[in-house]
């Protein structure tokens, strides 16, 4: 379902009777796009430049497309050519005297352009490939060079949403000169767009293996372009296939709601391993792919028969059973915070693939459909609560985001609908909206690097040409880590080795990160090793140094050494407590003269002493290396759980501990909560030792705890 873009009709009894009217012939904020002509790229003359070249290839659409083949060691091919039978060669040297493949094509019949000029479908595949570099050649052409990366120490791909090239054409599809005057133009802005985003991930990734795009790769469907002509597209993908970067990089595309009623579309892409599972009996079913350790799992969720799908997992995971990551790719955003995210289609979707997905162990889920950037918590385990119809969300969502009499664009949607509104239909929308936040399913995870975990990460690209942005909605989800909409393209690199899976996002204008570094750990704990020669493994305390120390929260005393029973300072725990929070970007001015710009504890001070989780022990002293005792630690936890909004209304009754008089008048409520909630134990049956120093040991153990108890 789109959201409604129309002018909101406001004829529903008690419509925002607590909030206000709104004005009549009121809408949505319209969405926004990137100008090419307006951006940094497009500036001294590259962007005119640009167009002149568009001028005369726009009309061409026998581009070639690469795709990545059924493993590292295959590379596939498509393109359309003029005439039937071609040749097609692959060597190891630009002059094609070292051949690897040397073949004629029989093309099959594909689309006539409107000057009658017969195109024939070319798919093939270059086999037994070496990391290194080779060229193609078709007949005569140049040959062109394309590389095969070494993954054995692991490898790198980008990540992209909704090229969606030609979408910033308003008009409707018509068969007049207008509209494809205004579709030329479009494609030629938004084909600008995304030959920057590839070249600027290119700058950020040289050595990607390919690129993932998560669908949509143009424009106008078979049902909405003129006369309802597939073949009004060509021009679109001309556009999205023409950046040179494309005739040597794979992409593996994923099926969108834009390309799915299209045949074309399977034309233009060679997909390898491609199923009849989940064909929607057009564009092909779902398809997989391997790379290196990871197992690549394309879904066409433009056909709705989850039944298939989940055959279609389960085949793809018993055929690479040594895969040791596993990763989804399908077009709805199910767990994304965008305009189409809440709509009960999508949802809907959610409940029915995520037992799928979690039977099968799938470690990350990759979406777009959005046009807006996301990142998930760790998830495991959403389950539908609630019905709730799609016309009914659509009128509701009409209010809910209604702009105004003259809106503009913004990135964040309105919020119209107020938690105390009387109106039984908007109490339903908001019931509703609770309910898909999911927010059982977050997997307490502390920082940005998991170790282990049992959920599954579900990211959702932003637009990577700006040829459309949604804004984001006004209540983020509870399932939402991060966001991100300032109607710029982003692009994702995905770094993956044997133990870890590492996502980088970034915006082309400034090519700055919008989001922290997030990384996934695999670690088997049998064979897991800690560097530390001091921390043995049946030590009381092992398994929390190791998944501190995994998570990125202590660091040791030297790169052999931990020292489990030296004193926590108080700038050490400030810094692990900074660790868990993600050592988020600080700013201002230090009150305490004895810490230093310099010092490695100087942002953790900071931070703490702005959120309240620590003060000093006067208003300008901070006493960095004095000795935390096990009370200030309780203290300590408490504040940082407040500061994060957790729960710490638990309380224990201490007069079970023989020391329990020992606590100090200012510390007896975070103890209490401490021990209510087992972050901190004994020291024995009977005591708490309150006034003992505690040790890096115990801090490890307490923070052990505090990710096990604290949701």
């Amino acid at each position: 379902m789109k959201v409604k873009k129309q002018i909101a009709a406001l004829v529903m009894t008690g419509v925002l009777a607590a909030g206000g009217a709104v004005p009549a012939f009121a809408s949505a904020a319209p969405d926004g796009h990137t100008d090419a002509a307006s951006t940094s790229a497009g500036a001294n003359g590259a962007y005119e430049q640009w167009q002149k070249n568009w001028e005369s290839i726009k009309n061409d659409w026998t581009q070639v497309s690469l795709s990545p083949g059924t493993d590292e060691t295959q590379m596939n091919f498509a393109w359309y050519s003029k005439t039937q039978h071609v040749k097609f060669r692959v060597a190891l040297d630009e002059a094609m005297s070292s051949l690897t493949t040397d073949t004629t094509i029989d093309g099959t019949t594909g689309p006539k352009d409107s000057t009658g000029t017969q195109y024939y479908i070319c798919h093939v595949t270059a086999e037994n490939l070496e990391p290194g570099t080779y060229y193609y050649q078709i007949d005569d052409q140049i040959p062109v060079p394309f590389e095969v990366q070494d993954e054995s120490d692991g490898f790198s791909f980008i990540y992209v949403g909704d090229p969606q090239i030609g979408s910033s054409n308003e008009l409707k599809g018509e068969d007049t000169e207008e509209f494809y005057a205004a579709q030329s133009a479009a494609v030629c802005n938004d084909a600008f767009n995304w030959n920057n985003t590839l070249e600027q991930a290119l700058n950020q990734a040289p050595d990607a293996s390919f690129v993932l795009s998560a669908g949509d790769q143009i424009q106008t469907t078979k049902k909405k372009a003129p006369n309802k002509d597939a073949n009004n597209s060509e021009i679109e993908y001309t556009g999205y296939l023409c950046p040179d970067v494309l005739d040597s990089m794979p992409v593996a595309t994923t099926v969108g709601n834009h390309d799915a009623d299209n045949i074309n579309y399977s034309y233009h892409f060679n997909t390898a391993n491609n199923s009849e599972l989940g064909s929607n009996g057009i564009v092909g079913g779902d398809y997989y792919y391997t790379y290196g350790n990871a197992l690549f799992i394309m879904l066409n969720t433009q056909d709705t028969n989850v039944a298939e799908h989940k055959q279609f997992i389960e085949q793809a995971v018993a055929a690479c059973p040594d895969a040791t990551w596993r990763i989804v790719t399908l077009h709805q955003d199910i767990y994304g915070s965008a305009e189409h995210s809440n709509e009960p289609e999508i949802t809907n979707l959610r409940y029915q693939l995520v037992p799928y997905f979690e039977e099968n162990d799938i470690d990350v889920v990759l979406t777009g459909h959005d046009h807006a950037y996301s990142r998930s918590q760790i998830l495991k385990g959403g389950v539908k609560t609630t019905e709730y119809a799609d016309d009914d969300f659509s009128d509701m969502l009409d209010i809910d985001i209604d702009a105004g009499k003259n809106p503009e664009t913004r990135f964040v949607s309105p919020e119209n609908i107020i938690p105390t509104t009387t109106d039984p239909a908007e109490q339903a929308y908001l019931a509703y909206l609770n309910a898909v936040m999911d927010a059982d399913a977050v997997e307490q995870t502390d920082g940005e690097v998991v170790v282990n975990p049992e959920g599954i990460l579900y990211m959702t690209a932003n637009s990577s040409s700006g040829s459309k942005y949604y804004d984001l909605v006004p209540r983020m989800q509870t399932y939402i880590a991060n966001r991100w909409q300032e109607d710029v393209p982003t692009y994702s690199v995905i770094d993956i080795d044997e133990e870890s899976f590492t996502i980088n996002t970034y915006r082309t204008d400034t090519d700055e990160p919008i989001d922290e570094t997030f990384t996934i750990v695999k670690t088997d704990a049998e064979d897991a090793q800690l560097p530390f020669t001091d921390v043995s493994r049946d030590a009381w305390y092992y398994d929390a140094v190791f998944n501190a120390y995994q998570n990125k929260l202590f660091a040791g005393t030297s790169a052999t050494t931990f020292a489990p029973e030296t004193t926590m300072s108080r700038a050490m725990f400030v810094q692990v407590l900074y660790n868990m929070a993600g050592q988020p970007k600080v700013d201002g001015t230090m009150p305490f003269t004895d810490v230093k710009k310099g010092d490695w504890y100087y942002n953790a001070v900071l931070w703490a002493y702005q959120n309240n989780v620590t003060a000093g022990v006067s208003k300008t002293k901070f006493a960095p290396a004095a000795d935390v005792t096990r009370e200030q630690s309780a203290v300590l936890m408490k504040k940082y759980a407040d500061a994060l909004g957790k729960d710490t209304t638990a309380r224990a009754d201490l007069g079970g501990y023989t020391d329990a008089g020992m606590i100090s008048g200012w510390a007896q409520d975070a103890m209490r909560w401490a021990v209510a909630d087992g972050i901190m134990v004994g020291t024995t049956n009977e005591t708490l030792s309150p006034q003992n120093n505690a040790t890096r040991a115990q801090v490890a153990q307490i923070l052990n705890n505090y990710s096990d108890a604290i949701k």
